[in-house]
């Protein structure tokens, strides 16, 4: 598989340079074709060589995986006044899911990850652990610090799309970060692959939703470390990002023997409303000039989410008039889901953090609505990271894609915030 991912970044590659922006979006995967413009394509191509200037060399291309059937593959290209990546998710079709122009350093492997400056990896040791049973199982890995008493501990649980235990992103692993920054100061964690990740090609999507990818694999990995013998079974608690945040509190609701919820860029707005914002906002950072109006994949997008929102839209709605292709029970399921409201009925502790440069999940947009409706509850701890973006990286200026793939690490701050909570926290 990997070398035909290969072979199709590198076609990707030369259309780009031969500027045949068209043939590059017929590569794209059926249920995204109609999200993608010749001009979405050609406009940052060409900012970019005026930028840097003509291309002098394209490297040898790097692939890793992304998943049981992703692989992503990137280019360094040097110009004249510097540089930029390439960089192409392929699927096992060999059909792009993914592409993005990204700083040059985005061509470091992603086996270039180090620990970060806070993780003491003599401080505690890893296992291998299976979560759930059956067809829907998927590995994990618990870091166990070294002591002689029980610790607390805390479940991981991912964005959206097919993650990996570690939540990697080019040369970042953020989930990795947390887990050895926590595990470090005496918190185990429990991290593992998404089921969407480990059975992607297999997984009957008819009636799949939130439920099955977030749920029911939460509660299994909240008992499991409440079973372990070197956990305080009275203080396990969830950390969810992402969209992972937004579920976090479904999942408390599911699970009520946790001593906690753990928010990171949770968001408290429709996902399909929110998905249009992010269009909206990346169109303008391309060009502040555009005419929304007249941009394909936006009004694309818009006419999908529009769907959702429609008394037409029913669990008979075709997938393929759905935003990236998800089947309509999981929107069907999502709006009937409200973030803000079943955190209000906890009796439980949470603590939300939120970054200040966040394009996805943004202060204005999302944690109004955790403050708002959470502000009558005994014990919620809201933070702001002014500096950060979606995944917790400081950072200046309008936050970009391009700026997830530099290998980084998240915000020291943020993990020392989570471990003075956790410890705060009586047992239950």
């Amino acid at each position: 598989m990997e070398r035909h991912a290969v072979a199709t970044g590198t076609v990707v590659m030369q259309r780009l340079q031969a500027g045949r922006f068209v043939e590059v979006c017929e590569l794209f995967a059926p249920e995204l074709r109609e999200l993608i413009s010749a001009d979405a394509l050609r406009q940052p191509w060409e900012e970019l060589l005026e930028a840097h200037g003509p291309i002098a060399l394209v490297g040898s291309p790097s692939s890793a995986q992304a998943g049981p059937n992703a692989i992503v593959v990137t280019f360094p290209v040097r110009c004249d006044r510097g540089g930029f990546a390439v960089v192409a998710a392929i699927n096992d079709t060999g059909n792009l899911t993914g592409l993005q122009f990204a700083p040059e350093e985005a061509a470091e492997s992603v086996a270039n990850w180090e620990p970060p400056p806070y993780a003491d990896p003599a401080a505690f040791t890893e296992h291998d652990v299976t979560v759930a049973d059956g067809a829907q199982a998927t590995p994990g890995t618990l870091s166990l610090p070294t002591s002689p008493r029980r610790v607390p501990a805390v479940v991981l649980l991912a964005g959206s799309g097919p993650a990996d235990r570690d939540a990697t992103m080019g040369g970042n692993k953020i989930f990795k970060d947390i887990a050895w920054g926590l595990a470090s100061r005496g918190i185990a964690v429990l991290r593992f692959d998404k089921v969407t990740y480990t059975h992607g090609d297999s997984l009957d999507v008819t009636d799949f939703t939130v439920v099955d990818e977030y749920v029911r694999p939460a509660v299994t990995a909240v008992r499991l470390l409440r079973e372990h013998p070197g956990v305080d079974a009275s203080r396990v608690f969830v950390l969810g990002h992402s969209e992972g945040g937004t579920v976090a509190p479904r999942v408390a609701a599911a699970a009520p023997v946790i001593a906690g919820l753990i928010v990171l860029a949770g968001a408290t707005q429709p996902m399909h409303h929110a998905i249009v914002r992010q269009f909206r906002y990346l169109a303008t950072l391309r060009n502040p000039d555009a005419d929304l109006a007249a941009d394909p994949a936006l009004q694309t997008v818009t006419r999908q989410c529009a769907l959702i929102d429609s008394p037409d839209f029913s669990p008979a709605t075709p997938a393929h008039l759905l935003p990236f292709g998800v089947p309509a029970p999981y929107w069907l399921d999502l709006l009937d889901y409200d973030p803000v409201a079943t955190a209000a009925r906890l009796d439980a502790p949470m603590l939300i953090l939120q970054g200040g440069r966040d394009y996805q999940v943004t202060v204005a947009d999302d944690l109004v609505g955790w403050r708002t409706g959470l502000a009558h509850h005994p014990d919620v701890t809201i933070r702001v990271y002014d500096a950060d973006n979606h995944l917790f990286f400081p950072g200046s200026g309008p936050s970009t894609p391009a700026e997830y793939q530099p290998a980084q690490h998240v915000d020291a701050e943020v993990v020392a915030d989570i471990v003075h909570w956790v410890n705060a926290r009586p047992q239950r």
